[in-house]
């Protein structure tokens, strides 16, 4: 008898239909899977067998075969032990086909019969609601990020007892109710505060426009100037996810199996900070599989790099077209996918080896060769794509100890939000989050500047041999700083405020030294 079941494959963050065809036959036992299956795949013949035998199910003795459609796609992981093991029950009669018209399943099974949680959720949903399947079976840890998916019954499925039961018609599966995504935003919590921050009033305007903007920064001071708690405070004043954000960072994590995707969306802005080991592709994605990067798993929120010049050069440079374009192509011999890129780019490092260059208390024990061949780590062209750079100094003790509060990140995210509000609506049709994105026609049209401010820029270009690439990034600095204060054209003071953050005649730029 033949029978098949619609399930979901995964390809990089997007979903694609799978068809499971199952033919059993008389003849001598056996168990086969074709259309193009990978080790995983072809292992759910134990798994299936062990987890029937769990529901009390008897499993056929005949010559089975499983078809997965398309055959010319490979099929990855365990996710389509439900769908074979229901594949098996309706071709032997125990479920009636007409049950599962319309119905896509998808989940791993164990021996004992429970359905596990798989990666990708979420685009599997949306690739069924697209096909115009009307219910998809979930695992349960896995489901509640889908239950958003409009139009598209979402079944939780714990253990392969129930979803037999619910075809037979014996215990009906509820349908997970989504919860609203305003009630989800009003759940969240920020993980640090820039009220603990103690002075630091020039980093701290700096890091607004920058989260105003989605500006790139670059922080350099000596240990324990606090690079780190700032960076780590950044993502507390970004504004809310829109749910069209959110559905793409969720894609990106859950297809990446990063724990704590399954209990729903993802609403936070993620904060990514690998350690300086990662290797290129960890960072921007790849592997035998094409998996998304620490680059992707950023979108939308921070990637923070510390000690930046410990990072592997070609991991740095291989940051720099994701950087530009805003997302990352992966092609390998067996997959290839396209992942979004667009995260805020913090880096945080030392002056010199020993990291008190230019400390006002400690001093200085490197020469300058060792200085410069520090900061010579650090190429050219991944430094000009760095909108701000930053100069941190230690905080005095005496400040330090001051009982006068901080402003809090609630009151900066406020100001952050009405500065991102204004670009929502001057970019409308547009396909721009932020002045961070400005195309070079963009900067013509929205950028505009006045004789006076035009004069500064030239000045500043001869003084300091801008790059064409330089002088977009200050412009679309002073296109944010311009948006803090509510002004619809960029003045001369926005200007000279955006040039400062390019670190040209800082501490860090005399001879000895790169920046």
């Amino acid at each position: 008898m033949l029978a098949s079941v619609n399930s979901l494959g995964l390809m990089g963050i997007q979903g694609y239909p799978v068809t499971v065809e199952a033919y059993s036959t008389d003849g001598m036992p056996m168990f086969e899977i074709v259309g193009l299956p990978d080790a995983a795949v072809k292992e759910s013949r134990e798994r299936v067998r062990a987890a029937m035998a769990a529901c009390r199910m008897s499993f056929p003795v005949a010559r089975l075969t499983i078809n997965l459609a398309p055959a010319d796609v490979r099929k990855e992981g365990p996710a389509y032990d439900l769908p074979i093991a229901l594949a098996i029950l309706t071709a032997t009669g125990v479920i009636d086909a007409q049950a599962l018209a319309g119905v896509a399943a998808v989940g791993e099974l164990s021996l004992s019969g429970s359905v596990m949680g798989v990666r990708g959720a979420l685009s599997m949903a949306i690739a069924a609601k697209e096909h115009g399947l009307r219910a998809v079976m979930l695992p349960a840890q896995s489901a509640g990020e889908a239950a958003c998916v409009e139009g598209l019954e979402v079944l939780p499925v714990a253990h392969l007892s129930e979803a037999i039961a619910h075809l037979r018609g014996k215990a009906r599966l509820s349908p997970l109710a989504a919860q609203p995504y305003a009630g989800l935003l009003k759940a969240r919590r920020t993980a640090a505060d820039f009220a603990d921050v103690r002075g630091q009033r020039s980093a701290k305007r700096a890091l607004e426009i920058a989260a105003a903007g989605g500006h790139n920064v670059l922080m350099i001071g000596p240990p324990g100037s606090g690079k780190t708690m700032m960076a780590r405070c950044l993502p507390g004043i970004l504004p809310d996810m829109t749910l069209a954000e959110a559905l793409e960072v969720t894609r990106i994590h859950s297809a990446a199996g990063v724990p704590g995707t399954g209990g729903g969306l993802v609403t936070e802005r993620p904060f990514r900070a690998p350690h300086h080991t990662v290797s290129a592709a960890a960072l921007v994605g790849g592997g035998a599989k094409a998996r998304p990067g620490e680059i992707s798993l950023a979108h939308g929120g921070v990637l923070f790099l510390d000690e930046l010049p410990e990072y592997d050069r070609a991991a740095l440079e291989a940051l720099r077209q994701p950087l530009e374009d805003g997302f990352v192509s992966v092609v390998r011999v067996s997959a290839q996918a396209r992942y979004p890129a667009r995260a805020m780019l913090v880096a945080a490092m030392n002056p010199c080896p020993c990291g008190n260059y230019g400390s006002r208390t400690q001093p200085c024990r490197c020469t300058p060769r060792e200085i410069a061949r520090y900061l010579g780590r650090i190429s050219g062209p991944l430094l000009d794509r760095i909108d701000m750079q930053l100069e941190i100094s230690a905080v005095p003790v005496r400040q330090i100890a001051q009982s006068a509060p901080e402003e809090p990140s609630s009151a900066i995210r406020a100001r952050v939000q009405a500065a991102r509000e204004r670009q929502r609506q001057r970019y409308q049709g547009e396909n721009i989050a932020c002045n961070a994105e400005l195309s070079a026609r963009g900067l013509e049209r929205y950028c505009a500047m006045d004789g006076e401010c035009r004069s500064v820029l030239e000045r500043a270009c001869e003084r300091y041999g801008l790059s064409m690439r330089a002088v977009s990034r200050v412009t679309k600095v002073a296109r944010t700083i311009a948006d803090l204060e509510g002004e619809e054209g960029i003045r001369r003071e926005h200007v000279l405020e955006a040039l400062r953050y390019r670190n040209l005649d800082g501490e860090y730029g005399k001879p000895g030294a790169r920046l």
